[in-house]
C-alpha cells in the first residue's frame, strides 16, 4: 500500500514547502491538495515545491472541471511535469458541492458524471498529443494546441469518485484510477473496488494495475483522544458533501448527519461541532493512535483492493482556521507525517 499526504494549503507557504519536503524525504507516494478558490493556489505552491524535492508527485485531488477548463488542466499539469522531471499527476472531479453553490451554480443541472467523463478524455488528449480537435457536449476545440509537454510518456489522470455506481466504473474504464474521498468502512471500499474492477475490465484492463486511492479525514498521535477531538471538529464540515448513499455504506443514518449539516450550511461550526458525536467520528474518520490507526486500515480498508491511503491530515492549526477552536495535545502535520512513516508505513510494507 502507497501512503500520500493530502495537504488543504491554507498554512503559510514556507510551512507548507517545509512539510512537502519532510514527506518527500520520508519516502511518500505524493502530495495532493484541493483545485479549488477555498485554499491557496496548489499549482503554484508545487511549482515551487518542485525544485525542492527529488522523489515525491504532486497534483490535484481533485481538479474541479466545472470551474477550471480540462485543457488549462492539461497545460498545468505538463508544466509541472516537465518542473519535476516528470512527477505529476492529476485527478479530476465535478467540484465540491458546497464551492459550486458559492458561484451559483446548481450542480444537480451540470450532468457532473457527463462532463467528467469527457474531461477525461480532453485531458489525456492534449497531454498525449498536444493537440485537440473535438465536438463535445460540453468541450468543443478546433486544432488547439500546447507547448506544455509532459516529461512522462503517460503522466496519470484520475477520477475522484464518491457516490456511485458508474463514477466508479468511469474511473475503472476511462482513467488510471480512482480517489475515494471520505469513507471508512469494508463495505463501502468493497462497493467502489466492485465497481472501479467493473470498468475496468469492461476496458479490456487488470483492475490491480489501477490506482485505487482512499482519501480519508486522518489525525494521529500519542494522545488518542487529541487526535480524535481534532477530527471531530472537521468531520460535520466535510461529511456536508458525503451523498446519502456514502453515508448509509459508512453505518451512518442520514438522519442524524441533517442538523449537522444544517449547522455547517448555516455557518454555526461550533453547533455542528456539538453534534458531531465520538460514534460519528469514529465512523466518518481515521483517527487515533499509530496502533489504532493501523488496526482500522487493516481491518476496514486493506482487505477490499484498495492499494493507496491519501491522509489528509489535521492538526491544531487546521482545526483552529476552520472552526476557531483550540485543541490541545494534538501532533502537528509534520510530527504525523513522521508517524505515518515510522509506525503506520511499515506495517503494510
Amino acid at each position: 500500500m502507497k501512503f500520500s499526504y493530502a495537504m488543504l494549503p491554507d498554512y503559510p507557504l514556507n510551512e507548507s514547502l517545509a512539510s512537502i519536503r519532510l514527506a518527500d524525504e520520508l519516502g511518500f507516494h505524493a502530495v495532493y491538495a484541493a483545485d479549488e478558490p477555498w485554499h491557496k493556489d496548489l499549482w503554484l505552491l508545487f511549482a515551487a515545491a518542485a525544485a525542492q524535492t527529488s522523489q515525491i508527485r504532486l497534483g490535484p485531488s481533485v481538479s474541479a472541471v466545472t470551474l477550471r477548463e480540462p485543457t488549462l488542466i492539461a497545460q498545468a499539469a505538463a508544466t509541472l511535469d516537465e518542473l519535476t522531471g516528470g512527477r505529476a499527476e492529476v485527478v479530476l472531479g465535478s467540484g465540491n458541492f458546497g464551492v459550486l453553490a458559492q458561484y451559483k451554480i446548481d450542480w444537480t443541472k451540470t450532468k457532473p458524471l457527463t462532463r467528467v467523463k469527457e474531461a477525461v478524455e480532453v485531458v489525456r488528449t492534449l497531454l498525449d498529443q498536444g493537440t485537440i480537435t473535438r465536438d463535445g457536449e460540453f468541450y468543443s476545440y478546433d486544432g488547439l494546441f500546447t507547448f506544455a509537454r509532459p516529461v512522462q510518456e503517460h503522466l496519470p489522470v484520475k477520477i475522484g469518485a464518491m457516490r456511485g455506481p458508474k463514477s466508479f466504473e468511469a474511473a475503472g474504464e476511462l482513467s488510471d484510477g480512482v480517489h475515494h474521498a471520505l469513507s471508512y468502512t469494508r463495505e463501502a471500499y468493497e462497493y467502489a473496488v466492485k465497481h472501479t474492477r467493473a470498468g475496468a475490465e469492461r476496458a479490456g484492463k487488470d483492475w490491480k494495475t489501477l490506482d485505487i486511492g482512499a482519501w480519508v479525514v486522518f489525525a494521529t498521535g500519542r494522545d488518542s483522544a487529541a487526535a480524535k477531538e481534532a477530527a471531530r471538529s472537521m468531520v460535520g464540515l466535510y461529511a456536508s458533501a458525503m451523498p446519502e448513499e456514502q453515508l448509509l455504506r459508512n453505518g451512518v443514518d442520514p438522519k442524524d448527519m441533517a442538523p449537522i449539516i444544517e449547522a455547517v450550511g448555516a455557518g454555526d461550526l461550533p453547533k455542528a461541532i456539538e453534534l458531531t458525536t465520538p460514534e460519528i467520528t469514529e465512523k466518518l474518520s481515521l483517527a487515533g493512535t499509530p496502533d489504532e490507526v493501523v488496526a482500522k486500515i487493516r481491518r476496514e480498508i486493506e482487505p477490499t483492493g484498495v492499494n493507496h491511503l491519501i491522509a489528509a491530515i489535521t492538526d491544531a492549526t487546521l482545526v483552529k482556521g476552520f472552526t476557531g477552536r483550540e485543541v490541545e495535545g494534538v501532533a502537528d502535520v509534520d510530527t504525523q507525517l513522521r508517524l505515518i512513516h515510522d509506525e503506520v508505513m511499515p506495517a503494510f510494507a
